[in-house]
């Protein structure tokens, strides 16, 4: 995977169930988090059997008792993930280099302490709210698109020329021929 610029950490705040817990900090650490953090969790990272990369012994894990005693780096920009008025479709949003995305508990939303403490607050463009772990996953998605290195994509279907040496351009189609 492409190094993206800059760093970013993944939150949740009131998470109950620990196969979200689990499969959030999986992808966080498959995405390249630099730190997670948990506000009022209800459950920690050991009891998330669903994390099999074992993400806490690779990145660092922070527990916050509240959204006021939530401490981050300095210029590091709080983004809340919820649907509520008046929030940016993920699409249209420009990611900070230095960013912690905060996700609400699976049955509510992002208390509103939390939303007063975010610096921006982001929406999925969906009928409905998708599983906080896959919320996550999307996120830290739209992420590295954004501030990957990646080669912009090609006008016509398929992927990018692929240069082999010694021979003439080749264009992959959907076969990969």
């Amino acid at each position: 995977m492409e190094r993206m610029r800059g760093y970013f950490g993944i939150g949740a705040e009131n998470i109950s169930k620990p196969m979200n817990l689990g499969n959030l900090v999986r992808s966080a650490h498959a995405f390249g988090a630099s730190f997670v953090f948990l506000v009022n969790a209800h459950y920690t990272v050991r009891a998330a059997r669903s994390d099999t990369s074992v993400a806490e012994s690779h990145i660092p894990v922070y527990d916050f008792a509240s959204p006021d005693e939530l401490v981050l780096p300095r210029g590091c920009r709080l983004v809340g993930v919820e649907l509520v008025d008046g929030s940016i479709p993920l699409p249209s949003f420009r990611h900070p280099l230095q960013a912690a995305y905060v996700f609400g508990p699976e049955k509510g939303s992002l208390s509103p302490r939390m939303l007063e403490r975010c610096d921006y607050v982001v929406r999925i463009p969906t009928r409905f709210c998708v599983n906080l772990a896959v919320a996550g996953a999307i996120v830290m998605y739209d992420r590295m698109l954004s501030l990957g290195r990646f080669p912009e994509r090609p006008l016509h279907e398929g992927g990018p020329p692929v240069e082999i040496p010694g021979a003439p351009l080749f264009v992959p189609n959907r076969h990969g021929r």
